[in-house]
């Protein structure tokens, strides 16, 4: 294979079994196995085409390993929302879909639009990140078996009390392992402490900050907002006025923001007066509530940033 210029733009479309690599400029395209022995196949065949900017999809978690691989090696990779890469394609007029094509999608949209590189996080960040997804799991199967329960008749409701007994048990040991994983971690046990001095603010949504954000008390504000998919998006058109709305950004740290929203909304005076404001206002409570979120996300993010606890002013 050729030595590429300078700028080089490289897709990489994965999918359970492969990883389908396309380079501008190049008319083939290249299939390495999503394992070990591909990612070493294909570090080999990147260093030889020496890209400017790598753009790989969240494909349902199929993604992380080799994007893990390829980031710690030091090449310039992003990872992008794949309805970005849909809505990139159609303006193209890229109707077709195939493993190939995508990775040709991909190589145009990290040379159209350069993404910024992929954040590494380190191994106790990914075995937090595991840990507290886990634990959202098990906390919806709990609520879903303890739903059936109430339904359930003389003959199934013991077994299905015994399954939620077992769900119950795994909850308490996934916490364990999660504020054994924090204690480890000096400024995680520090910046803990900080974010629940929050009203509304309890271990579990810290310790899910702590795990999906850790871009908080980095970022400004804004730009913090429109990755965790808090930040109103207008909809407008001459002079028509439509409804702002929220879409994308992190669901597990949103879920997180909503539970201590809605208990800052009642007990954190900061947010309740500004969430009595909406509503004395007119807004609507669930907008209102997404405005306590985002306000209360901006707090936490100035806390970080300062590493000062809260106080009402």
């Amino acid at each position: 294979m050729e030595t590429s210029s300078t700028n080089t733009y490289v897709g990489i479309d994965v999918s359970k079994a492969y990883l389908d690599v396309a380079c501008l400029g190049h008319t083939t395209t290249h299939r390495f196995d999503n394992g070990e022995d591909g990612f070493s196949e294909l570090a080999s065949w990147l260093r030889r085409c020496d890209p400017s900017k790598i753009v790989i999809e969240a494909s349902g978690g199929y993604e992380k390993q080799v994007l893990i691989n390829l980031a710690s090696k030091g090449f310039p990779i992003a990872l992008v929302n794949p309805l970005r890469i849909r809505h990139f394609a159609r303006s193209l007029g890229r109707l077709a879909k195939t493993d190939r094509l995508d990775a040709y999608v991909l190589a145009e949209y990290a040379r159209s639009i350069d993404p910024p590189l992929y954040r590494v996080p380190s191994s106790a960040q990914r075995q937090l990140s595991r840990l507290i997804a886990r634990r959202s799991q098990v906390s919806g199967m709990l609520v879903a078996e303890k739903n059936r329960l109430h339904l359930a008749d003389a003959t199934l409701a013991p077994r299905i009390q015994k399954h939620i007994d077992w769900l119950q048990a795994e909850l308490e040991a996934d916490m364990v392992e999660i504020e054994r994983c924090v204690a480890a971690d000096p400024d995680w046990q520090y910046n803990l402490r900080l974010l629940q001095t929050v009203p509304g603010v309890g271990p579990v949504t810290a310790f899910t900050l702590l795990a999906h954000l850790p871009e908080l008390g980095h970022l400004p504000a804004r730009p913090l907002a429109a990755l965790v998919g808090v930040a109103p998006i207008n909809r407008d058109s001459g002079q028509w006025r439509g409804k702002r709305f929220i879409q994308g950004g992190r669901a597990i740290v949103r879920s997180a923001l909503y539970m201590a929203a809605l208990s800052g909304s009642r007990f954190n005076p900061v947010l309740r007066d500004f969430y009595q404001s909406l509503i004395a206002r007119g807004k609507p409570p669930k907008v209102a509530l997404t405005a306590c979120m985002r306000k209360l996300l901006i707090m936490l993010n100035a806390i970080l940033r300062d590493q000062t606890a809260w106080h009402p002013a």
